[in-house]
C-alpha cells in the first residue's frame, strides 16, 4: 500500500468546507461493544479468506508500487494519453503534479436513473480543475434497464451484464494513467459490476457518485392494484400503461426499494459514497454540490492527496459485513445476496450463505419501503433515511464503526446528512434524532421485525433465499401441491385459463444461471398476488430471480443446485406436496422423490437479442450461491 498519510476520523461539523472533509472533527460518540454474532461472522469470513485476501493485497501492493503515468510511460504513451486534453489540463497531466481522475460512466439516455449522468463529466472536469487536478472519461460501460427487458429475451443477458461491465471498466482503466477514479452508476447489475472493477483496481481510490431518485409519482399501492387488476382482466392495457407511465415518469432512479436503491444504500454502508448522498433528487443544487464535493474528495484520497485511501483498504471483511447488515436492516433486494458474493470474491474475500443467514438473525428490520411498505425512497429519506438507520445500528453494536471510508475513518460520519447553508455552501449536520414517520423507518428499540428482511432456506429441496420483510406472517409458511412450469409465460397462461385457482406451490425451473442466465421473473408477481388475494395459499419456488421487487407472496428463489445441474427442483412433478417455511428457513419435499429422473430441460432458442454471444457465459458461470459469475 502507499505510505500512510495523516488521517483523521471524519465527524463533519456544520458549515465545514467540503474540501476540508478529512480534517473536520468533533468528539466521536462512544460506540457500544460489537454484537457477538457480528464479531463471530466477521472473524469467520476473515479466517476463511486468509489466503485469498493476502494474495489480493499482495497484487494491490505491487500495482501501487509500479505507479501511474508519467512515471512509467514513454513519451509516445504520454502524448497519446493526453493528446485531446484542454491545454491547461495537459500541462498538469504531463507534469504529474496533481491527481488525474479516471471517470467510468454508465450513462445512457434510456435508463431514467442514468440520464442525469449525461452532463456529469463536464461538471467533474470543472470541479477537478478548481481543485488543482484534472479528469478524463476513461470509458463507458453498458447499462441495461431490467424494467424494459422484464419478461423479454433480453432479460437473459441481465445478470451476465454485471461481469461485462466489470470487464469494460477494466479495459478503460488498463491505460494506467489515473491516480484516482469516480464511478457513475446506479442500477441493478451496474453498481456490482463497477464494484468488481474497483476492487480489481483496488490500488486506486474510488468514489461512487449517485444521481438520485426521481420525484415521487403514482402511489405504489395504487400501481400494484392496477397491475393485479390487469392480470385478472379487470382493466385494459391503456389503463395499465397510464399507471406505469405515472409511476416511472422522469429522470432519476425508480423510487421503489429494488436493486438500484439497495445498491445506493450499500454504497453508504460500505463507505464509497459521501455521507447522505444516495437519495438526493437529480437536478437540485444540493445534488450538484454533492457531486462537486465527491470530485474534490476523489483527489484528496489519491496518492497525490493528503489522505491516500485506496479501495482495497475500504473493501475489507468488515465493510462487507456492514453491507450485509444494511441489506437486512432495510429489507433490500435479494439480488444483492448474489452480487455481494461476487464483489467480495474480487477483493479476495469469500462470503457464504451462512454469513447472510447468521447476520439476518440478529439484525432488526428498521425500514418499510415499497414493496415492503407503501412509502418510496423519497419518503424514507425525508423520514430520517440512511443516517437514522446507520445511527441506530451503530448504537446496537451491529456495525463495525471504524471501517475506512471515502470520507475518512468511521461510519459515524454517515449518521450525518448534507445541506446547503444560507450562502449555498455544502455542510453536514446530525441526522434526525427520531423517526419522522414510524410507519416508514424506526429506531432499534421498536423495529418492524426483530430479525432481518431476508432469510436463507435449506432442506431436501436444496437451498434458496426469501425476502420475508414484505410477506405477512400468516403467509410465510405453506404446504401445498406443486404446479410445475419451465417458464413464466406458461404460468401466466395457466392463470388466465383458471388452472391455478387453488392452493399451490408454483415451481418455475430451468431458470438458473447455466440454463438461461437466471432472468428475473418479476412478471409473476401480479399473478401470484392475485391468487393470494382470492384467498389461496400460494408460494413460488424457482432457480431464477425475483429481484428487489419481490412482493407479498412467499418466494423461494435462487434455488440451488439449479435444475440444469440435476438439483432437487428438477425432480418435482405436478401434485407433489412441498413445504416452504420462511420463518423456520426450511424447504422440503413431503412427497418422496427417490428413484426419479429429472424432468427434461425445455427446448430453448438461445439466439436473438445477443443471446448467442453469451453461450460461454452460460457454460462457465458459477452457481448463484457463489455469485453467479464467471470472473
Amino acid at each position: 500500500m502507499p505510505p500512510a498519510r495523516a488521517r483523521n476520523s471524519l465527524y463533519v461539523i456544520d458549515n465545514a468546507d467540503p474540501r476540508d472533509l478529512p480534517n473536520a472533527q468533533s468528539a466521536p460518540t462512544a460506540m457500544p461493544r460489537l454484537d457477538t454474532t457480528i464479531e463471530r461472522v466477521t472473524a469467520r469470513i476473515a479466517e476463511r479468506s486468509r489466503d485469498s485476501r493476502q494474495q489480493y493485497l499482495g497484487r494491490m501492493r505491487r500495482a501501487s508500487e509500479e505507479g501511474v503515468a508519467p512515471a512509467h510511460l514513454s513519451c509516445g504513451n504520454i502524448a497519446h494519453a493526453f493528446a485531446s486534453s484542454a491545454p491547461g489540463d495537459k500541462s498538469v497531466q504531463v507534469a504529474g503534479t496533481a491527481g488525474n481522475i479516471g471517470i467510468i460512466t454508465a450513462y445512457n439516455d434510456m435508463l431514467s436513473a442514468h440520464k442525469p449522468y449525461e452532463r456529469f463529466p463536464e461538471t467533474i472536469r470543472e470541479a477537478a480543475r478548481r481543485a488543482g487536478g484534472t479528469a478524463q472519461v476513461a470509458g463507458g460501460v453498458p447499462a441495461m434497464c431490467d424494467g424494459v427487458t422484464q419478461g423479454r429475451p433480453g432479460m437473459e443477458l441481465s445478470l451476465f451484464s454485471r461481469d461485462v461491465i466489470a470487464l469494460a471498466a477494466s479495459v478503460a482503466l488498463s491505460h494506467n494513467v489515473y491516480d484516482t477514479t469516480v464511478y457513475l452508476g446506479i442500477c441493478d447489475k451496474i453498481v456490482p459490476g463497477l464494484l468488481i472493477a474497483a476492487a480489481t483496481f483496488g490500488h486506486l481510490p474510488a468514489v461512487f457518485i449517485p444521481a438520485g431518485p426521481m420525484t415521487s409519482g403514482m402511489p405504489n399501492d395504487e400501481k400494484s392494484r392496477i397491475r393485479r387488476d390487469f392480470a385478472s382482466g379487470k382493466c385494459d392495457r391503456a389503463t395499465l400503461l397510464r399507471a406505469e407511465m405515472a409511476s416511472y415518469h422522469g429522470p432519476g432512479t425508480c423510487t421503489f426499494y429494488g436493486t438500484a436503491n439497495s445498491n445506493q444504500m450499500l454504497m453508504e454502508f460500505m463507505g464509497l459514497h459521501l455521507p447522505g448522498a444516495s437519495f438526493v433528487n437529480p437536478g437540485t443544487e444540493l445534488r450538484n454540490a454533492l457531486t462537486e464535493a465527491a470530485v474534490r474528495r476523489a483527489l484528496e484520497i489519491s496518492g497525490r492527496g493528503n489522505d491516500c485511501t485506496p479501495v482495497c483498504d475500504i473493501l475489507d471483511e468488515r465493510a462487507f459485513v456492514n453491507g450485509i447488515v444494511g441489506l437486512h436492516a432495510t429489507g433490500g433486494s435479494t439480488n444483492l445476496l448474489i452480487h455481494l458474493v461476487a464483489v467480495a470474491r474480487a477483493a479476495g474475500i469469500v462470503l457464504e450463505m451462512e454469513d447472510f443467514a447468521d447476520v439476518s438473525a440478529v439484525t432488526p428490520l428498521l425500514a418499510r419501503i415499497y414493496p415492503n411498505g407503501l412509502a418510496d425512497v423519497n419518503h424514507f429519506h425525508a423520514a430520517g433515511g440512511l443516517a437514522l438507520v446507520i445511527r441506530e445500528l451503530l448504537s446496537e453494536g451491529l456495525l463495525h464503526p471504524e471501517t475506512r471510508t471515502v470520507a475518512g475513518t468511521g461510519l459515524q460520519a454517515y449518521t450525518r446528512e448534507p445541506l446547503l447553508d444560507g450562502a449555498g455552501d455544502l455542510s453536514w449536520r446530525d441526522g434526525a434524532a427520531e423517526s419522522l414517520n414510524r410507519g416508514i423507518v424506526r429506531t432499534g428499540d421498536d423495529p418492524f421485525m426483530r430479525a432481518g428482511g431476508l432469510t436463507c432456506l435449506s432442506g431436501t429441496l436444496g437451498s434458496a433465499v426469501m425476502k420475508i420483510s414484505a410477506v405477512p406472517e400468516e403467509h410465510r409458511s405453506i404446504t401445498a401441491p406443486a404446479r410445475v412450469f419451465d417458464d413464466q409465460d406458461s404460468v401466466r397462461e395457466a392463470f388466465r385459463a383458471g388452472e391455478l385457482d387453488k392452493d399451490a406451490v408454483i415451481v418455475v425451473r430451468y431458470q438458473g444461471p447455466r440454463a438461461n442466465g437466471m432472468p428475473e421473473l418479476h412478471g409473476l408477481t401480479p399473478v401470484l398476488s392475485a391468487l393470494q388475494g382470492r384467498g389461496h395459499r400460494v408460494a413460488l419456488l424457482t432457480d431464477g430471480r425475483m429481484s428487489g421487487a419481490s412482493g407479498q407472496v412467499p418466494a423461494a428463489i435462487h434455488a440451488h443446485p439449479e435444475a440444469l445441474e440435476n438439483g432437487p427442483i428438477a425432480h418435482i412433478r405436478d401434485g407433489d406436496m412441498l413445504a416452504i417455511d420462511g420463518d423456520e428457513g426450511r424447504m422440503d419435499n413431503v412427497t418422496e422423490f427417490a428413484g426419479r429422473t429429472p424432468g427434461p430441460p425445455p427446448a430453448r432458442e438461445n439466439y436473438g437479442c445477443g443471446r448467442g454471444l453469451f453461450e460461454v457465459f452460460r457454460e462457465r458461470t458459477r452457481p448463484a450461491a457463489e455469485g453467479a459469475g464467471f470472473l
